[in-house]
């Protein structure tokens, strides 16, 4: 049986995605991760709040290591290029992530639970961006709209690497934003 809190965690999230690709989200309870990762319900709910935050538990490690680049990102420089600087620095974090997310993926997709759970843990990091940049003195108006929009893009980059491994990561989050500023260019 593990020990560790951070094994623990890691057996509590494996167990979960197993039993939810086995018998889907709906017919797994937290008794049941408990039991097949080695522990007990308590131990689960030490962890975690509820069965679907098992699958967004990197959420504060992403939001801390977002804001904290965004921060480090030289002063003046405007919103979208700052934002596109620090989602670079996740880079390492997203590829690390990968093998999970994409055993994850299908599981969130056919759970209306957990895909609005991922609503709103996307909304926190907007929420986050959108403070991080206004502390960079980007205005009240603009801070969520750039925060927005360069999450979206961040997105769209991570779908094309996930869809076509080519290019790295780097690459395909520099092709988003060019095109995001050639298609703003094209509204002129």
């Amino acid at each position: 049986m593990p020990r560790s809190g951070e094994q623990v965690r890691l057996r509590l999230q494996e167990a979960a995605l197993e039993l939810y690709l086995e018998r889907g989200y709906d017919k797994t309870t937290t008794g049941d991760i408990a039991a097949r990762a080695g522990v007990t319900e308590r131990t689960f709910f030490r962890h975690f709040t509820d069965k679907r935050e098992v699958f967004f538990d990197g959420q504060a490690e992403l939001i801390e290591l977002l804001t904290g680049a965004l921060a480090a990102v030289p002063a003046g420089t405007r919103p979208l290029p700052a934002l596109r600087a620090a989602f670079h620095q996740a880079v390492p974090l997203i590829e690390q992530n990968l093998p999970v997310t994409e055993r994850r993926h299908p599981v969130i997709a056919a759970t209306p639970a957990l895909r609005e759970r991922a609503l709103a843990k996307n909304a926190a990091l907007i929420d986050a961006l959108t403070d991080a940049l206004r502390a960079r003195g980007v205005t009240d108006q603009l801070a969520p709209l750039c925060a927005q929009i360069g999450t979206d893009t961040y997105a769209a980059a991570i779908h094309r690497w996930a869809t076509d491994r080519t290019d790295d990561l780097h690459t395909h989050l520099d092709r988003a934003f060019t095109d995001l500023r050639l298609s703003a260019n094209a509204l002129k």
